[in-house]
């Protein structure tokens, strides 16, 4: 992803907050006949303060990534929407597109058994939610044999990224009349864009 200063992402927070909410990423790397991507849901790791994440693949994805012997790049990309330029006033303009996204890149450790079924764990806590009937890994009869399928069906992994590219465009190269105007057109249909933009705004006022 080409970077732009005037729209560069850097604080670690925040690239930490766009993974923990858009946690469904892409993972690309080299296979042996050339790329290949997968998809695939990731956490943060809840041991590290940084933008280490964690998560799984099943087989035999691993093996057609390269998972631990190759890098891996993963594309985090969050809320994104078309801009048109009547929003910008009776001026020569042309459309774009506002996005918030993230590319983490290195090769993945590989974790132990006991390990990946933990990052299983929290992933099913995490997106099972809090739910009268909400699921766990050992909610079922005969679970501990279905687990340890599962447990040796995928494989998990830990990604410290050794090159970090976060890009948020969200019309920060604009008026903050043009920014109000673009933030109203976007409630309706792309009202998280719209909210991201009021936060890249407001942050802005605050320099």
């Amino acid at each position: 992803m080409r970077q732009n200063p005037s729209f560069a992402m850097t604080d670690v927070g925040e690239i930490r907050r766009l993974i923990d909410r858009h946690p469904w990423v892409t993972l690309v790397g080299q296979g042996d006949d050339g790329l290949v991507a997968s998809h695939y849901a990731v956490m943060l790791d809840d041991q590290r303060d940084d933008l280490t994440i964690v998560g799984h693949v099943g087989k035999p994805d691993d093996a057609i990534l390269g998972l631990g012997d190759r890098e891996l790049l993963v594309v985090v990309q969050g809320p994104h929407g078309y801009i048109t330029p009547r929003w910008y006033g009776d001026v020569p303009a042309v459309p774009t597109w506002n996005f918030v996204s993230a590319h983490l890149s290195g090769i993945p450790e590989i974790l132990t058994l006991d390990e990946n079924l933990r990052v299983l764990e929290r992933l099913v806590e995490r997106f099972e939610g809090d739910a009268d009937d909400a699921r766990t890994l050992y909610a079922l009869p005969n679970d501990a044999t279905f687990v340890e399928r599962l447990e040796r069906g995928t494989v998990g992994f830990r990604l410290t990224p050794t090159r970090v590219t976060a890009k948020r465009k969200l019309s920060q190269n604009k008026s903050a009349e043009v920014v109000e105007t673009v933030i109203a057109g976007l409630s309706a249909q792309h009202p998280e864009l719209a909210g991201e933009m009021r936060r890249a705004e407001d942050a802005r006022g605050r320099a």
